[in-house]
């Protein structure tokens, strides 16, 4: 799952060149090559954040601001004291409207930084995806007030920032995660579980990795995390070909953690892989479901909206 074509490199943000941009320059569908010109990850970070906002007002999503934590429809038991009246006067629409105050928390954000995670056929790794990922969502998390924190791991913790809400600290979790560089094996659920031990005070835990591991196992940890009171959202974070394996010609593969290689006939194999990376999405997507985990499967090739638009709606349920 994890194999890598012997004739691909990895490319990193840092080899795109100087180019810097502006939300203001760049459409609001942040394609992944655009996010791996900007050197710098607050700058992307703000840009994919702000941007996404600005969208939101042309969406129908009326009246969403960066001024409120959350806004989402009414719901029977809700506190009036937080219906948007003026909203309901002039469109006869229920909405609630939290300020930022209101809903501050803790945001764990952790990344997989195993070997795995360099593998890519396209124009990011995995690992540049998820540092894009990560970065907005913590500019994101930041903006609402909510302290954050970072975690990030292979076979053990490589970066271990805690989760704070003070002045300055948001250079400090942007640093260390321009420093990540894709490590040795992983022991995913190992390292989950330390995570959750980690963790003193619960709020909301965000897991990025390719969750290349037992799925059994997999859960597990997860539910450890959940035992713990924590708000838990995975995204599994794949390369494309990943899950389509689209191969056409022969080919000599490389395991990126224990540098196995494999010659490989794909009209012979191809089939077959693509339905053992299906059940393991689906046995990962299923666990999380009866443990209330939110669980979002992204590609590299997809804009960083829809990872958004997961954390939103996991914030507007809370």
């Amino acid at each position: 799952m994890w194999w890598k074509s012997n004739n691909t490199s990895a490319k990193s943000a840092e080899s795109s060149g100087n180019a810097t941009a502006s939300s203001s320059a760049i459409p609001r569908f942040l394609a992944p090559d655009v996010l791996a010109k900007i050197t710098s990850l607050e700058l992307l970070a703000r840009t994919v954040v702000e941007g996404f906002i600005s969208g939101l007002h042309r969406s129908p999503f009326t009246g969403f601001s960066t001024e409120f934590a959350e806004y989402r429809q009414y719901m029977p038991g809700d506190d009036l004291r937080y219906l948007d009246w003026k909203l309901l006067g002039r469109t006869d629409r229920y909405y609630i409207k939290k300020y930022r105050a209101d809903t501050n928390a803790q945001c764990h954000i952790l990344i997989d930084a195993s070997a795995s995670m360099r593998y890519t056929t396209g124009e990011i790794t995995k690992l540049q995806y998820a540092q894009f990922l990560g970065s907005s969502l913590a500019y994101l998390a930041n903006k609402q007030q909510d302290a954050v924190g970072l975690i990030a791991f292979d076979q053990e913790v490589r970066a271990h920032v805690p989760a704070l809400s003070r002045s300055g600290h948001m250079r400090t979790i942007f640093g260390r995660l321009e420093q990540l560089e894709a490590g040795n094996e992983t022991k995913l659920s190992a390292m989950l579980h330390e995570a959750a031990e980690r963790i003193a005070r619960r709020g909301i835990v965000i897991v990025i990795s390719d969750f290349y591991d037992e799925p059994d196992e997999l859960i597990e940890a997860l539910q450890h995390l959940r035992f713990k009171g924590n708000d838990t959202i995975v995204f599994q974070l794949l390369d494309k070909n990943e899950l389509d394996f689209e191969f056409s010609e022969p080919v000599l593969l490389q395991d990126l953690e224990t540098e196995e290689q494999i010659h490989v006939l794909p009209d012979i194999l191809g089939e077959g892989y693509r339905t053992t990376i299906q059940q393991h999405v689906e046995a990962l997507r299923d666990g999380c479901a009866r443990n209330k985990i939110d669980y979002e499967l992204l590609t590299t090739d997809k804009p960083l909206d829809f990872a958004l638009f997961s954390f939103l709606a996991k914030r507007a349920r809370m």
